[in-house]
């Protein structure tokens, strides 16, 4: 492994369970096929960090159904360890997650299929001399928040959900006096103009069989 290894990844994910996931979806098209969506992105957010970061620093926090049947396969699958998100809002989960690892930690959720394996290295490699990494998404949002060293300010007063995550998160690390660097902007499936598109760039991933 190269200078990265000492950096842990938390994947945020919530169970595939119809209803409950990718809402925005849904209108669109229907609650059975948003999940299908939803666990696909799942598996392929696992299969890039596996590629991208040693398993043992690799933690998949779960939400709504911790002992959910995807999950419990996806563990056995990439011998990875399964965490049930706390009580919160995104940023308090997030700060948790990035808390509970014993050095610089990533935080990244499960929706974003642009991730590859070497731009997680190039973000991990980032935090050897900057305070934090953070991959930006066309929507406003991000779509992964390093760290060297917690700190719940980057979470503090953020409009979670709104095109105004990035800004704010931006203007809440420079208060801190910390390097930030964002080596690219991705884009994330969210509401059904992204199905289209994911439908084009990652089929597998959007049509179900």
């Amino acid at each position: 492994m190269c200078a990265d290894a000492g950096v842990s990844l938390a994947v945020l994910a919530k169970a595939p369970i119809p209803g409950r996931v990718k809402t925005r979806l849904i209108p669109a098209c229907g609650a059975q096929r948003a999940t299908f969506v939803h666990g696909q992105l799942l598996r392929h957010t696992l299969e890039v960090a596996c590629a991208a970061l040693p398993v043992g620093r690799l933690t998949l926090w779960t939400a709504l159904d911790h002992a959910h049947p995807l999950f419990l396969e996806l563990a056995e699958r990439h011998h990875i360890v399964l965490r049930p998100q706390p009580e919160g809002d995104l940023g308090q989960r997030m700060h948790a997650a990035l808390s509970a690892a014993d050095g610089p930690a990533m935080v990244i959720g499960s929706d974003c299929p642009v991730l590859t394996p070497a731009l997680l290295h190039r973000c991990a490699e980032a935090l050897e001399d900057h305070d934090a990494v953070c991959l930006p998404a066309e929507d406003g949002g991000y779509a992964l928040l390093g760290l060297r060293r917690a700190h719940r300010h980057p979470f503090s007063d953020i409009d979670w959900g709104t095109g105004s995550v990035m800004t704010q998160t931006r203007k809440r690390i420079a208060a801190l006096g910390w390097r930030l660097t964002c080596p690219e902007t991705v884009w994330d499936v969210d509401v059904p103009e992204d199905l289209i598109r994911l439908s084009t760039s990652h089929p597998a991933l959007a049509e179900a069989v």
